[in-house]
């Protein structure tokens, strides 16, 4: 039976000994991360029996995360940026343990060209519907939907419902006292320094258009909405509205939401009537940063079983920052006397919390593991949206992908793409690359993958082990270790320490490892709206095919460790 036994074979009996090895070598690694994981994320019985969770909630680069209840199940969507596919969607049982369920779009809609952020999953009279932004092709960023029978789809879209001259983005649909329905967004004026109105108009009795009139809500008038630096840091954004107790509450996010110079903080205004006035909390901003989580904002409301309120937001951890990326959040909202909420006290993004639902988190996601045997691959793989490959999987051939790029790819040398994002700073990726029948000038390999300018890498050619770098699009051979491939397949690993520094190793049988070249930073690797993926690459010359054995990546750091817990 394939992918049993452990044992060591002399190239003469490689293609049946080899997929042995291989697979001896992830079973142990598997069994090794599952003990990790018992051990470093469960914690103790005693910490079991208390039922909690720690933030982020689902670990990852999720920004914008939107989330819904349908019964006894939970339903969120995040931003994907410039990956496809578009707008993931994932499904928990309990608010604190996700799993990848889907995506809104498998391929970009055809009026769009980019941009695909903050998408807001509702449900309207046993119907779902996504409003989410993208930017229009030779257009400003629009607020388009997109409807289904099931939260996770599939989803069929109707385009935008609204496209500014400054661009329209971060829609939310919410009912009025009366009963009708509206559509929120944010003009974005902060990107040509420009005030940030949200507005408010009428949705059709359908949800897909606007009609009516816009009126608008708030505005960026304070202090705190504005980043000391960055004209472009001047806004509110990402409204989110609940009803309680007669009054209409909208969630805010104020100052600059990315990158290293991020100020990113959440307020909330107050209502009587949907259309106003509004009145924003004295108390503001109610959540900001702390110690441990930077720039928390952009998130929704959802009530569990027993009627309490969660929060679902974004933050970066202090210490993996924008390597990682925004991770979503989650914690409840408190509501006071005097009629406005809080959470956490005000002391920032809670670290630990007891857990809505009483179930312990198993942190699932920061362990993952593909052999490729299934007729397509897992839910969370992602590409570049603007340049999806060529892929396929031969779970006939006991399981392996084959990567190749577009046509007019083909020259690139990692001009094929396919990657999983990260969730902690430091870990450990690897891969095993089958070198038979691969062309002249051909490359397969693992990086660290900023956007198709900032990325690093080492590639195999069929004999030597190549170090690359690419910064701001100039790409760089670092090293070179030549006849370093003595046996048709090659493992290849990739370790990543503070989520910038990366060294890289080969392997004939997964045990015995050499180092290749130096450590090489990565600082410069993350965009400013996303985090790092880890990511299989093939390119190179025409006809190149990437052929993939298998695929791991799991912490060598736990978060609890990096606290010291």
């Amino acid at each position: 039976m394939r992918k049993t036994g452990l044992e060591t074979s002399s190239l003469a009996r490689v293609v049946r000994a080899s997929a042995v090895r291989r697979a001896s070598f992830f079973m142990v690694r598997r069994t090794a991360c599952f003990v990790a994981l018992v051990c470093a994320f469960a914690g103790s019985g005693a910490a079991q029996s208390r039922a909690t969770y720690t933030n982020p909630a689902l670990a990852g680069d999720y920004p914008d995360p939107s989330v819904i209840r349908v019964g006894q199940d939970y339903w969120a969507a995040a931003t994907s940026s410039e990956w496809a596919p578009e707008f993931p969607i994932l499904h928990s049982r309990d608010l604190v343990n996700w799993r990848v369920a889907g995506a809104v779009f498998q391929k970009r809609p055809a009026w769009s060209i980019g941009n695909y952020w903050a998408p807001e999953i509702s449900e309207d009279r046993g119907r779902f519907y996504v409003y989410y932004t993208a930017k229009k092709k030779d257009g400003p960023l629009c607020v388009a939907v997109a409807t289904a029978r099931r939260p996770q789809g599939p989803y069929t879209d109707h385009g935008p419902l609204v496209c500014q001259e400054v661009g329209s983005i971060d829609g939310f649909p919410i009912r009025d006292e009366n009963g009708q329905r509206y559509l929120l967004w944010k003009e974005d004026g902060n990107s040509k320094s420009v005030p940030t109105p949200i507005w408010a108009q009428r949705l059709s009795p359908d949800g897909t258009r606007l009609v009516g009139e816009k009126q608008e809500l708030i505005r960026n008038d304070q202090a705190w909405e504005k980043h000391a630096t960055l004209p472009y840091g001047d806004l509110v954004e990402g409204a989110a509205v609940v009803r309680r107790g007669g009054w209409f509450y909208m969630f805010y996010s104020g100052n600059f939401c990315c990158a290293r110079e991020c100020n990113y903080q959440i307020g909330v205004a107050r209502s009587r009537k949907l259309l106003g006035p509004w009145e924003k909390n004295p108390a503001n901003p109610i959540m900001r940063g702390n110690d441990e989580f930077k720039c928390p904002g952009h998130g929704t409301i959802v009530a569990d079983p027993r009627g309490r309120d969660y929060l679902m937001y974004h933050a970066m951890d202090a210490k993996d920052f924008v390597y990682v990326g925004r991770q979503a959040m989650l914690d409840q909202i408190e509501w006071g006397a005097n009629g406005w909420p809080t959470i956490n006290n005000g002391r920032g993004p809670s670290a630990r919390a007891a857990a809505p639902h009483g179930t312990g988190e198993r942190n699932a996601e920061h362990y993952f593991f593909d052999d490729f045997t299934s007729l397509k691959l897992q839910p969370g793989w992602q590409w570049p949206q603007s340049n999806e490959p060529v892929m396929r999987t031969e779970s006939a051939r006991g399981g392996r992908l084959v990567l190749s790029p577009a046509v007019e790819q083909t020259t690139n040398p990692v001009g094929a793409i396919v990657a999983r994002l990260t969730t902690v700073g430091d870990y450990e990726a690897t891969t095993v690359i089958d070198t038979r029948g691969m062309r002249r000038g051909a490359l397969a390999g693992l990086s660290a993958y900023g956007d198709a300018e900032n990325a690093l890498g080492a590639v195999v050619d069929g004999r030597n082990i190549i170090l690359w770098r690419r910064e701001k699009n100039e790409q760089k051979m670092v090293a070179t270790v030549t006849d370093a491939v003595k046996s048709p397949l090659v493992y290849l690993r990739m370790t990543a320490d503070d989520g910038r520094r990366y060294r890289f190793a080969v392997s004939e049988d997964g045990n015995r490892w050499r180092n290749v070249g130096d450590e090489m930073d990565g600082e410069y690797l993350p965009p400013w709206d996303r985090g790092v993926r880890v990511a299989l690459t093939s390119g190179g010359a025409a006809g190149a095919a990437g052929k993939f054995e298998s695929f791991r990546i799991a912490p060598t750091r736990t978060r609890r460790a990096a606290r010291g817990e």
